[in-house]
């Protein structure tokens, strides 16, 4: 059946800007309520984000000195606050793959497939 892809900051939790990587926001109701009911109906759903990404944690470490900020380490706590918030565990990942059918994102823009032609 797939997997619907939702974004960490601005779409699951709330975002004003960077602290750390593992500083995540307040969740946002309405998405987490979404997300609880494609998990009720048997949908699987993975936290999309780039936080887990390996250039960028490293660019990040290089830049503060955060030697603690490894990909792992970010990972449990964006399951951390998986559990705590939507109320189970879930996959968490920066790459898409053939069984991505969905992607909620703040910043994403929709495309007409095979046009090249923006909605919205």
């Amino acid at each position: 059946m797939g997997w619907i892809g939702v974004d960490l900051d601005g779409t699951l939790a709330e975002y004003h800007g960077f602290i750390a990587p593992t500083t995540i926001g307040p969740p946002v109701r309405r998405m987490v309520e979404r997300v609880q009911q494609l998990l009720h109906n048997g949908v699987e759903v993975r936290i999309f984000t780039a936080r887990i990404d390996p250039e960028g944690l490293r660019k990040y470490r290089e830049r503060t000195g955060d030697h603690n900020a490894t990909v792992e380490v970010v990972k449990a706590a964006i399951v951390e606050w998986s559990r705590a918030h939507i109320g189970r565990e879930l996959l968490v990942t920066d790459r898409k793959d053939l069984d991505l059918i969905r992607i909620w994102d703040d910043q994403a823009v929709q495309v007409v497939r095979n046009t090249g032609d923006l909605i919205g």
